[in-house]
């Protein structure tokens, strides 16, 4: 059995990992964990079916949700079997979508009684701009970050304990604590946090920032979803914690609305939650008239 396990948070991070010759098991996590049903801390197996069926909703079917129960009673295995390593290493980046995850990873191995680990939370890399995460890196860029690991300090796992929390009650007195923090020893999780109550919607619109970003770039003239995916991406604000799918959901959501903001045309009412399902280039999204009272 490999003496070291790396964990990380995307397939492409993995896959890199694997390649890197830094050895050891490498074990990619997969949620996301700053939205959604859940407890802090280790699950129960209610919170993890209410999760699948979760995720499977966000995914407008793109996974199964017996698939994702699946995924995620395998991941909690494998947290409950790490005292089986010599080593393990956390790679992660600054966005929101791996801070939540790391602070819900260091909760679960406190849970278990684990409190010996690395971690590498890379925010900038040499040459890379904008850099918005571990999966823009290639297998030897990877390598070269492996001295940089530092063991996870005590008011780490603690600062971990309540942000865990925090995103897994969405509580908005935890948030706001966390946002301020200028002195936490997690230093990517204030930002994190910050960006993440941004997603809440304004008062006014209704909207979240992303969803804004997106209606800018529809409402500017995108009308591919490659295109829109490139204009909210250069407007938005490094690290970039959303992916392809993600924006897609929120484009579906802007059609959803009552009325619809955006129209969008293609082979399918709404753009696809997983890839292959059908070509994306056959998509045309355009905004439609804001309907006042009376119209």
């Amino acid at each position: 059995m490999p003496t070291t396990l790396h964990i990380t948070s995307g397939d492409i991070a993995g896959s890199n990992l694997a390649k890197s010759g830094l050895g050891g098991e490498v074990f990619v996590w997969h949620d996301i964990l700053y939205d959604g049903p859940r407890n802090p801390g280790w699950p129960t197996d209610d919170t993890l079916t209410a999760r699948a069926w979760f995720l499977e909703q966000a995914t407008g079917g793109g996974l199964d949700q017996d698939l994702i129960l699946s995924t995620l009673e395998n991941q909690y295995r494998k947290i409950a079997t790490t005292t089986e390593y010599e080593r393990i290493v956390l790679w992660f980046d600054a966005c929101l979508f791996d801070q939540a995850m790391l602070v819900h990873i260091l909760a679960c191995m406190l849970h278990q009684g684990i409190r010996q680990a690395e971690l590498l939370c890379v925010d900038t890399f040499p040459g890379i701009v904008p850099f918005n995460g571990l999966g823009q890196l290639q297998p030897p860029q990877l390598a070269s970050l492996y001295d940089r690991r530092r063991p996870v300090t005590d008011e780490q796992f603690r600062l971990a304990l309540v942000a865990d929390k925090a995103f897994a009650t969405q509580d908005p007195i935890l948030f706001a604590e966390l946002s301020r923090n200028t002195t936490a020893p997690l230093p990517w999780i204030p930002p994190a946090v910050t960006r993440w109550l941004q997603e809440q919607p304004d008062p006014t619109s209704g909207l979240g920032r992303l969803e804004s970003l997106a209606l800018q770039a529809i409402r500017g003239g995108c009308a591919t979803p490659a295109e829109i995916f490139s204009a909210v991406a250069a407007a938005d604000t490094p690290p970039q914690y959303w992916g392809d799918m993600t924006l897609w959901a929120k484009i579906n959501g802007l059609a959803d609305r009552e009325p619809p903001l955006v129209q969008i045309e293609g082979p399918t009412p709404r753009l696809p939650q997983w890839e292959g399902i059908t070509d994306l280039q056959r998509f045309r999204i355009t905004s439609l008239p804001i309907q006042t009272e009376g119209n």
